[in-house]
């Protein structure tokens, strides 16, 4: 079944990291109490407008309190998740991302053994520009050569980005000055972009893709490694701040969400990659190539320890909400399909949790 996300070995190498079972584990296990009637939460930057959307009209229409939400990051939410229960860990974390096998083991290091996750829809990672500039037509490989650490030489081998403007990339662009506004590390969008636009532009040279079979390591150092020079600039997890950045400079682009797009698409503009522009439409259906899930992580044992938690799972899975027509799409949220939202909203309000192959 779609939830069944994690293998046997994870969870063999994450208990014997823990001392190989409950009875040894010297962490702190899932039985603290807490007297914190408020839902913590943190997490992706991309998921925190949509996460605020439905933490306050669950304090409007509810009886408990409006939960609190952090925008940390994707990476530095699961850390923060993952790092212990009771009172001042949270309760859930957002993510743009699918949860590693090493924060599985992480949760399970400090106590944290059943975790629910919630996919709430789709988002497409957008390389925008100011109105005021011309709309951008790139391929996945303008990407790769614009921003890879390490670039073909042309004969077989790597060589240092040397490259400065977009026209030394591919003689059909504009000579701008490559100047890209982006994630930290820590960020889903960071890890999604790379995977998806680098990789992407990455395997179509020949002999890089082969380089996959015999040298992984390599490979994907060569693919998701992003220079670090002024061509690529790391603004932190504030993706208004890049937007507002953008309307400064009309020559730099900004890596984000399309939601943030779509909440800003009257000053900002989102380039074509590969043919397919940013739309609600394409991601959707798959043709934009730079799209990816969103999700949600919560502690299942604080259901019921700290108050609302099923209550909140249950407003941001309705139909009112997540579903085709709701009020999340309004924000650029793409929903699933209805047979996949049904899917999900079973099996969440069911409290299932991560289970193994």
């Amino acid at each position: 079944m779609f939830y069944k996300t994690m293998t046997a070995s994870l969870l063999a190498l994450s208990l014997a990291a823990c001392g190989g079972n409950e009875a040894s584990n010297t962490a702190t296990t899932e039985t603290p109490t807490t007297t914190r009637t408020q839902i913590k939460i943190v997490g992706s930057s991309t998921v925190y407008p949509f996460a605020t959307t439905v933490a306050e009209n669950f304090g409007r229409t509810t009886s408990f309190k409006t939960p609190i939400v952090e925008s940390t990051g994707s990476g530095g939410g699961l850390k923060l998740f993952c790092s212990g229960v009771g009172e001042n860990h949270p309760d859930i974390t957002n993510a743009s991302r699918r949860i590693k096998a090493s924060e599985v083991a992480l949760c399970a290091k400090n106590g944290i053994l059943n975790i629910v996750e919630v996919k709430l829809g789709y988002d497409g990672i957008v390389l925008a520009n100011s109105r005021k500039s011309a709309l951008m037509d790139l391929s996945l490989r303008d990407l790769f050569l614009a921003l890879a650490k390490n670039v073909p030489d042309g004969n077989g081998a790597l060589k240092p980005n040397d490259y400065t403007t977009w026209h030394d990339v591919n003689p059909t662009l504009p000579e701008i000055k490559i100047e890209v506004m982006g994630p930290p590390p820590t960020s889903g969008t960071r890890d999604a972009f790379v995977e998806l636009a680098m990789e992407g532009g990455c395997k179509t040279f020949g002999w890089i893709k082969d380089l996959k079979k015999t040298d992984k390591d390599d490979y994907k150092a060569t693919c998701h490694t992003i220079r670090e020079d002024e061509a690529f600039i790391e603004a932190g997890e504030n993706d208004n701040l890049i937007v507002q950045k953008l309307n400064a400079n009309p020559n730099a682009f900004g890596i984000f969400g399309f939601s943030f797009l779509d909440q800003n698409a009257d000053t900002v503009q989102g380039s074509i990659i590969n043919g397919q522009a940013p739309t609600f439409e394409n991601i959707s259906d798959g043709s934009y190539p730079v799209s990816r899930s969103l999700y949600f992580y919560v502690k299942k044992y604080n259901i019921g320890t700290v108050p609302g938690i099923e209550e909140y799972l249950a407003e941001f899975l309705s139909d009112r909400a997540s579903g085709t027509d709701g009020y999340l799409a309004d924000k650029g949220l793409i929903p699933m399909n209805e047979s996949e939202h049904a899917k999900w909203k079973a099996s969440v309000l069911a409290l299932e949790t991560l289970t193994l192959d």
